[in-house]
């Protein structure tokens, strides 16, 4: 088994690169993409941001993908395997009990506007009051593709109270937001992430896009199913399903604030009569929704209107013989 391949990529990565055909090209080029060091113009990047997304895992198991917002500069890099987040998830967040020197957490730095995205994934060096600090242990890039150009503004309310709400399934307000949403968020972590020393086999936190109704939910509000499109190949959230399918998910309600928390267990699905109820999907994602939290007000950002990504226009919608 090519070593090198190892170091980049974990099992369950490695298996569906294998059956997309990508498997030797990334055995190749991985360890010169996926690295255990920012590069400056990714250093640069993050602080240049207004809020970055955050996935972990609780002392359950289960992953949970939240936001953190503050000013631009709130995000900073003193070296180039050190970010230095100036904030903390509140009380009610899923992510806040997971602020623990030594866990495993993925990180998002994400620009819509620009459609720029960079991943910064790594354990948890430091915590105090003021903020945190993740040792980088992989840094790479995302390609554009699905991402709707929105911009952020960080806008701080002194008289702001979030407060949060756990539910066992989703009401009719949380399955509105959903199905009317072209971007979400997705946590997943390989099962080992809190015990191995393999940068591998870490934790994640990944944006999905597509156009408004892309998430389909079920009549019973109980199973989410989302198109997968063709991206970069490298199956970061794919493969960590095959082999841990617990998985987080966030949804921003871009009016409010509120940000809608979903645990859930995913499967793949590549059933070509399932797979072709979608134009553009390459394999399903089926979620069976297990938790959900809705925090009000949970961050402090003001967003523009949305412009749907160029690369969605060959993308389907789910019709009547889409699952449900």
């Amino acid at each position: 088994m090519n070593t090198v391949a190892r170091a980049s990529f974990h099992e369950g990565e490695r298996t569906l690169q294998k059956r997309a055909g990508s498997h030797d090209m990334l055995a190749e080029v991985g360890p010169r993409v996926i690295r255990e060091f920012m590069p400056q113009q990714h250093r640069d990047f993050f602080a240049l941001l207004p809020f970055i997304v955050i996935g972990a895992v609780d002392a359950g198991g289960q992953p949970w993908a939240s936001v953190i917002a503050g000013p631009a500069g709130f995000v900073t890099s003193p070296r180039d395997d050190l970010l230095q987040i100036a904030a903390l998830p509140l009380a009610q967040d899923p992510v806040a009990a997971s602020m623990v020197p030594g866990q495993r957490v993925g990180l998002l730095g994400i620009q819509p506007h620009t459609r720029r995205r960079n991943r910064a994934n790594g354990r948890i060096d430091s915590v105090d009051a003021s903020g945190f600090t993740v040792h980088v242990e992989q840094s790479f890039g995302n390609c554009p593709k699905y991402i709707q150009a929105r911009e952020a503004a960080y806008v701080p309310d002194t008289a702001r109270v979030s407060t949060g709400e756990s539910m066992n399934a989703l009401d009719a307000q949380a399955r509105q937001l959903i199905a009317a949403a072209d971007t979400f968020f997705i946590a997943t972590a390989h099962p080992q992430s809190q015990g191995s020393d393999d940068p591998a086999q870490g934790v994640d936190v990944s944006h999905r896009g597509g156009k408004p109704g892309f998430v389909h939910v079920d009549a019973s509000g109980s199973v989410l199913t989302v198109p997968d499109f063709t991206g970069n190949a490298f199956f970061n959230t794919l493969g960590n399903l095959l082999i841990n399918p617990r998985c987080g998910l966030v949804f921003i309600d871009y009016t409010t604030g509120d940000l809608l928390h979903v645990a859930a267990r995913g499967e793949i699905v590549t059933d070509p009569q399932a797979v072709d109820a979608f134009a553009g999907a390459q394999r399903l994602v089926r979620l069976h929704v297990e938790a959900v939290v809705r925090r009000r007000r949970a961050v402090a950002l003001k967003w523009g209107a949305a412009t749907l990504s160029p690369h969605l226009a060959p993308t389907g919608n789910w019709g009547a013989s889409a699952q449900s």
